[in-house]
């Protein structure tokens, strides 16, 4: 009886322990719109990607939970009087999850080997800045002629073509977080794989399951590892924001990176401050690919652009979380003035759609000689309904429309793989404050984001310019002239100017709305 009884009290000891450490645990559930194609930081190409590498890798600095930049794994840096010379002193506290020290080398080997051709980094130019890293990248030079040079183990310098106002911002992008070198030297390509990943952020990886979730544990390791409250995140691929607002609802999900447009007022009124929308510095458009017989007529993409009522979608369509576009650059950026409206932005909608079947009628369409586009979009039903408000649009000029939906990953590999399309969904997010993060999309030889393969030497002679440029007042007057340009050419419509949607629950807390939308998963904490 006495010993039915000891072992009686251990085995409920034994649950009392395992269930403190189960309570113990902290576990975040994130829905985060889509999968990531890779989770390789030189190869990677989307915000889904970014909000996931942002929390593995810390770069040389980071975002706070405001979207400021801080230090990351520099402590400090300094600029030379001329503006081309950066010293970054690194923290000594800093280590690989595996315990090896973050060194200035570690930096030099990761701006090498994202600017080596072989690597096939789509994103490689947001660091052309770097001296010769475009020489590097296009194949004229050796990967060890890039301007980057470890001084000591804690003391990285990286030389510029020219001055750059923006640079320490581009550095907050994924694609300068560094690679650990001995594993990729290791695994090759197969470093990006649970079991060999070493990063050197907040969190490591500790399972990626396509179409079900990545899961990332906390790094004991990192150099700010007391301060981080959550032990373990999940993110979910949430493409269908129905079923993601359903998921909410019931506690699934802690917090989701989008909301269906059509339930916005279902949310405002039964959410309340768990529904959030704040200002996004990002443009919403339709690419439209040069290449095409009919797209090539420079009156054909006006009078599509024309005809689309940009109020009624912003408004209608995305339940007043979009503002209606007539610039690419969004109002407000940094570096910039006005950006450069379309000449019909104060056209009344019935004037524009009278012009736009005139322009399409000189081209010889029109509804008794129509013209057949489709338009490719990426699974949402918010794409999917600005899709059929479109071609609704479009039908009094004389424009029938198919649409093709393909997942998230599918559709942008088919964008970036330069497949055959007429008309495609896309959007782009500023990754800082400056109109050049916007317009070096459609530069002739950014083969990666020129997704309308837009060629224009006058175009790529302006941005050229103004890079070289170091006078900022001067230098935002060349960009006007250069996006006076888009908006005559139109590679891509832009329709409406992003505002962030998120669903955060409660027990949240230090998820703060900011104009980059970006929400470190280090800076937050879950209540119960």
């Amino acid at each position: 009886m006495f010993k039915s009884m000891r072992v009686t009290a251990l085995a409920a000891a034994l649950m009392a322990a395992t269930s403190l450490t189960a309570v113990a645990e902290v576990v975040y559930h994130r829905g985060n719109t889509a999968d990531p194609e890779t989770l390789d930081q030189h190869k990677t190409s989307t915000t889904y990607e970014a909000h996931i590498l942002r929390d593995l890798y810390e770069g040389l600095v980071a975002y706070s939970a405001a979207g400021k930049v801080i230090p990351g794994v520099a402590e400090e840096w300094s600029v030379s009087d001329d503006g081309t010379v950066y010293t970054f002193k690194l923290r000594d506290n800093a280590k690989w999850s595996n315990g090896d020290p973050v060194v200035a080398g570690d930096f030099v080997y990761s701006i090498r080997r994202i600017m080596t051709p072989e690597t096939g980094a789509k994103y490689a130019n947001i660091l052309y800045p770097i001296k010769n890293a475009e020489k590097v990248n296009k194949g004229d030079l050796a990967p060890e002629e890039v301007g980057v040079q470890a001084i000591d183990d804690q003391t990285l310098e990286i030389t510029l073509e020219s001055p750059t106002p923006y640079f320490i911002e581009q550095l907050t992008h994924q694609t300068g977080l560094p690679v650990h070198p001995a594993s990729v030297e290791a695994h090759g390509s197969d470093f990006v794989k649970p079991e060999n990943m070493v990063t050197n952020g907040a969190y490591t990886l500790a399972e990626f399951i396509p179409n079900a979730h990545v899961k990332a544990t906390k790094n004991p390791n990192f150099h700010d590892a007391d301060n981080v409250k959550i032990d373990t995140v999940f993110f979910y691929p949430t493409e269908d924001r129905g079923a993601a607002l359903r998921r909410f609802q019931a506690g699934e999900l802690h917090t989701n990176n989008d909301a269906p447009t059509e339930q916005v007022a279902f949310m405002q009124e039964n959410l309340g401050d768990q529904f959030r929308v704040a200002p996004y510095l990002g443009t919403y458009y339709y690419a439209l690919n040069h290449e095409d017989e009919t797209l090539k007529n420079p009156d054909v993409r006006q009078a599509l652009s024309m005809a689309i009522d940009r109020e009624f979608l912003a408004d209608e369509i995305w339940g007043s979380t979009m503002v209606a576009a007539y610039s690419f650059v969004p109002p407000g950026i940094g570096n910039y003035g006005d950006p450069a409206f379309a000449d019909y932005k104060d056209m009344s909608q019935i004037d524009r759609e009278e012009k736009a079947i005139e322009l399409l009628k000189n081209a010889g369409f029109g509804p008794d000689n129509p013209v057949t586009l489709t338009i490719n979009y990426n699974t949402s039903e918010n794409h999917k309904n600005t899709a059929v408000a479109i071609a609704d649009m479009w039908k009094p000029l004389g424009v029938e429309v198919n649409m093709v939906n393909t997942d998230t990953k599918t559709h942008y590999a088919m964008l970036r793989d330069r497949q055959d399309f007429d008309i495609a969904r896309a959007g782009w997010i500023g990754d800082y404050s400056d109109p050049q993060n916007f317009l070096f999309m459609v530069e002739s030889d950014n083969t990666g984001f020129n997704y309308a393969r837009y060629e224009n030497p006058e175009y790529d002679a302006l941005m050229d310019e103004a890079a070289a440029t170091v006078d900022l007042e001067k230098r935002a007057g060349i960009l006007k002239q250069a996006e006076e340009l888009f908006m005559r050419d139109l590679p891509f419509i832009p329709m409406m100017y992003y505002g962030s949607m998120n669903l955060v629950s409660d027990k949240v807390s230090g998820f703060e709305n900011n104009l980059l939308n970006v929400h470190p998963t280090r800076f937050m904490s879950i209540s119960e």
